[in-house]
């Protein structure tokens, strides 16, 4: 009888949950859906898919951005790596890409004129999942600057849809793991702020989000689960059971196989 006064985290609101899925309608649309469906990881936080240490803080910060573009299957994106203190946006110019956007191309020469700027806070080195989440959106974001169509919801939304697409890209634990939402010029004594990953959706956008990317990776719920932390586990078999009774959004998700790839 307990269990009747137990209040339970409901899944999110019809609203989100139907952005979420035209968000990956979208993202299969203009970035190879098979791709996805044949080749994408589900990256995992594990030496398994980050093996190897730097004794530097910038080396090992050029180690885990390298290992992120193969995974997005951007490997072939000429990338520069500089801390949040000097970065300047204003100095990013066009970079062009050679060959498709993603799968692979000529690997361009070093050139600080034709590469994107990544920039990264060298503080979450010793906090490797934030790290992870923060460089992988970076180059989702340059990714959906490659889009035919914007995606859905508006430039105001455009770093929400920024994470989605990271997630569909396959890191969607580290999203999840260790998003942290708080205000700029918060609390300077938190330790948490200065290492963590400023998120724009809250964990559990994000956990939604990757029980989606797990149905349509038919991915086994104890293989994601696993690596995900304790707090939102039962969220993510929740919001599992939701996505695999959303049977028509997940077909015109799947009938995306057929669409033209980049």
């Amino acid at each position: 009888m307990l269990n009747l006064f137990k209040k339970q985290r409901e899944v999110l609101d019809d609203a989100s949950i139907a952005w979420q899925f035209e968000l990956f309608a979208w993202a299969l649309r203009e970035f190879d859906s098979d791709l996805f469906f044949q080749s994408t990881l589900l990256v995992t936080p594990t030496n398994e898919h980050f093996p190897g240490r730097v004794d530097s803080v910038e080396g090992m910060a050029n180690l885990i951005l390298e290992q992120v573009k193969q995974y997005a299957h951007l490997g072939h994106w000429p990338c520069r790596l500089v801390t949040q203190d000097v970065y300047d946006q204003s100095q990013q110019g066009r970079v062009a890409i050679p060959g498709a956007v993603r799968r692979g191309g000529d690997i361009l020469p070093p050139n600080t004129e034709a590469q994107l700027i990544i920039a990264y806070d060298p503080g979450q080195v010793g906090n490797p999942e934030a790290l992870i989440g923060s460089l992988a959106h970076t180059l989702a974001h340059y990714l959906a600057t490659m889009a035919k169509e914007p995606p859905p919801g508006g430039s105001e939304n455009w770093p929400h849809a920024c994470e989605i697409l990271t997630v569909f890209l396959g890191f969607g634990l580290m999203m999840a793991n260790s998003a942290f939402n708080f205000r700029r010029g918060g609390c300077g004594s938190c330790g948490a702020a200065s290492t963590a990953r400023e998120s724009y959706l809250s964990q559990y956008d994000l956990t939604y989000a990757l029980a989606i990317f797990s149905v349509l990776k038919a991915l086994p719920e104890k293989q994601v689960i696993r690596h995900l932390k304790k707090s939102l586990r039962g969220y993510f078999k929740e919001a599992m059971r939701d996505v695999r009774g959303r049977e028509a959004s997940l077909e015109n998700l799947r009938m995306s196989l057929d669409s033209v790839s980049i």
